[in-house]
């Protein structure tokens, strides 16, 4: 099997290092360069707005001439190659779609920009992977659950997936231990009710707390393959004869 590896741009490595995505979907047109810097603050380094947000077009060229440190700023649920273009233009340095899309796969790829299309089954994640995705997004994801993951990466260990749908402050490392390349963590983040009030404290906090445990999950993943690799480099040899 020959399928070589999508390239790492330095806004998907950005978004792989945080690993993790906040979305927001509200339903109103608000200032949203308050949350940005929230949960920045707290470790969670893209922010993905949904264009079902009234004004999302805007939220995004707003949150783009900001410059917020630390901050990509994207789009989420692009479904035609307009939208995308539309949202390129205003700043959005990733593209988020709930379906696969091949339009707006290539629009990205031909404006060089992170790509996350939405796939289910492990054929349609292939697909999305072949066109060029720059990771994939599996939706719903908690249709699924975390078992999806570790048996499709078995034999497809090459894709970067990232779940969607019913991801928690409490079972997002689970999905990194899975094999989840990043997550992606809408209302249990950025709670809309939050947003609106103001409460800049409790984003930080909140994002500070699925950041550690996705970071504290690969420490975790990182050590169990070092004790493994340890375990090999000093067992016996199988061909080795003893006198008796």
């Amino acid at each position: 099997m020959n399928i070589a590896a999508n390239p790492i741009s330095p806004d998907l490595a950005h978004m792989l290092t945080s690993g993790v995505v906040a979305v927001v979907r509200m339903n109103e047109a608000v200032s949203l360069r308050r949350a940005a810097a929230a949960v920045v603050a707290g470790g969670v380094g893209s922010f993905e707005v949904t264009l079902t947000t009234p004004g999302a077009i805007e939220a995004v060229r707003d949150l783009a001439s900001a410059k917020i440190p630390g901050c990509v700023v994207g789009a989420g649920t692009v479904l035609d190659a307009a939208s995308a273009n539309q949202a390129i233009d205003a700043g959005a340095r990733f593209i988020v779609s709930p379906t696969l899309e091949p339009d707006v796969i290539a629009c990205c790829i031909e404006r060089k920009i992170v790509c996350i299309p939405g796939a289910m089954s492990p054929t349609e994640i292939l697909q999305a992977w072949r066109m060029g995705a720059s990771m994939i997004k599996v939706y719903p994801a908690v249709s699924v659950g975390t078992d999806f993951f570790t048996n499709i990466l078995g034999p497809l260990p090459f894709l970067r997936l990232i779940p969607s749908g019913g991801m928690t402050l409490a079972n997002g490392a689970d999905w990194i231990r899975a094999g989840a390349a990043a997550v992606s963590m809408a209302a249990a983040l950025l709670d809309p009710a939050l947003v609106k009030r103001g409460a800049w404290d409790e984003l930080t906090a909140r994002a500070r707390r699925i950041a550690e445990a996705v970071a504290g999950a690969r420490h975790e993943m990182a050590s169990d393959l070092a004790r493994m690799t340890d375990n090999l480099d000093h067992a016996p040899d199988a061909g080795a004869t003893h006198a008796g």
